[in-house]
């Protein structure tokens, strides 16, 4: 199937083509004709899958219809949960939009404000915007929907995570009743359904991943090590595996930039990015990263959704995400649109509560493994021996002594001993 079979004119057709791709994912084999013919949409894509294109190309397609934008007037508005993922969306508008006569803008918060207002007296075929900054703007009669046409909810159930409901239900107060919605979310969660109740018109659905499933590209391996010997370990894979490129997850902001400090006393270049940097950090640092200039970007989960990285080899958490779902975001950033790529996961002992969750929900089971120069103390529970996979080289499994119990430190009696809970 190709690009053109979609139904898409000309114009996009070229853009496509001079991005370098000849053939739809599945995400857009099925969005793009639904969104063309005008109905609402509530779509599950595992994130790599091309779902950003999904719906910016229909979008495109359906808004060189209809009358020109007024100022201060949007025909089309996308929603996303983050600074980041809404650059990356409005990149994606300008790129496949290039050789169209549509006008675009992208508004969020942390930066100033006037600019935009500015941006949007001229109007926006499509506006891509933050919740809270969005609200902003219409408080100071900046941006009106008197000419909205589509609305898209791009990662929904991030939205949801966040806790930006009340913010969508504000804005969903000010949009016209009449209006072509879609919905984009990794999964089709309850509250996600109930949403969509609320939202769409007897939406068409589709999904084209498991839930909760994990890509088949990124190869996907666990490390057992002392929680206090964590950065060490990531130091000495970073030298010894010659990552050139990696993206490390921390869980608090703090942990991030200890973290960065630590790599950059090893002359590793590193940076941070996470909700207390300014914008312009966060934007400069991942266009280094991008660009090569950096070798870790330390990210934290918020600040990371909707990072676009052309062939990210390695992804690392160097901590266990406390929602089991975020671990499927996370390795996702890899292995995406058909590469290669790897998730690594340093796990200590306080963590084993985080990793069952974890292999619950992807309905695998990992093998602990260890690294010869950072044999842990406090060890994992055991696999089961039908899940054990051939170790790596430089990695081994180690067998706790007779009568140890979980968490038990080597040299400790057995009585009176508690395991280390998560």
């Amino acid at each position: 199937m190709s690009f053109a079979s979609l139904g898409l004119s000309a114009p996009l057709l070229s853009a496509v083509a001079e991005q370098g791709y000849d053939q739809p994912s599945p995400i857009q084999q099925q969005a793009i004709p639904l969104v063309l013919s005008g109905q609402d949409l509530m779509a599950a894509a595992q994130t790599g899958t091309g779902k950003t294109a999904g719906f910016t190309l229909p979008l495109l397609e359906r808004l060189m219809q209809g009358e020109p934008v007024k100022p201060n007037q949007v025909r089309a508005l996308v929603l996303t949960p983050t600074r980041e993922l809404a650059a990356q969306v409005a990149e994606s508008v300008a790129i496949y939009g290039r050789h169209l006569p549509l006008k675009s803008a992208v508004v969020f918060g942390g930066v100033k404000i006037n600019p935009q207002m500015m941006q949007l007296r001229r109007g926006a075929d499509i506006l891509v915007a933050t919740p809270g900054r969005l609200l902003d703007l219409h408080k100071q009669n900046a941006v009106r929907f008197n000419q909205l046409e589509m609305l898209v909810l791009d990662e929904a159930d991030r939205m949801l995570d966040m806790g930006f409901i009340h913010d969508i239900r504000r804005i969903l107060a000010l949009l016209p009743m009449k209006r072509q919605t879609l919905m984009f979310s990794a999964t089709f969660s309850d509250p996600i359904r109930a949403l969509a109740k609320t939202l769409l018109h007897q939406p068409q659905e589709i999904s084209v991943t498991p839930a909760n499933a994990t890509a088949n590209t990124v190869e996907q391996s666990i490390y057992v090590v002392d929680k206090k010997r964590k950065a060490e370990v990531l130091i000495h894979l970073i030298k010894t595996q010659q990552w050139h490129q990696v993206l490390v997850f921390t869980k608090t902001k703090h942990g991030a930039n200890k973290l960065t400090q630590q790599l950059q006393a090893q002359q590793i270049p590193a940076a941070a990015i996470h909700g207390n940097k300014s914008q312009g950090a966060r934007t400069r640092a991942l266009a280094e990263f991008k660009a090569g200039e950096l070798q870790v970007l330390v990210a934290t989960d918020i600040a990371a959704r909707g990072l676009d990285i052309d062939q990210l080899p390695q992804v690392v958490n160097f901590e266990l995400p406390n929602v089991a779902e975020d671990y499927v975001h996370r390795i996702g950033r890899t292995g995406r649109a058909g590469a290669q790529g790897k998730a690594i996961s340093l796990v200590c002992a306080e963590e084993a509560d985080l990793l069952r969750g974890i292999e619950r929900l992807t309905r695998q089971t990992f093998e602990r493994q260890e690294l010869m120069e950072f044999i842990p103390i406090d060890l994992l529970p055991e696999v089961k021996p039908s899940a054990r996979r051939k170790s790596p080289s430089g990695a081994r499994r180690r067998k706790p002594a007779s009568g140890h119990r979980d968490g038990q430190r080597s040299g400790e009696v057995a009585r009176g001993h508690r395991p280390v809970r998560s």
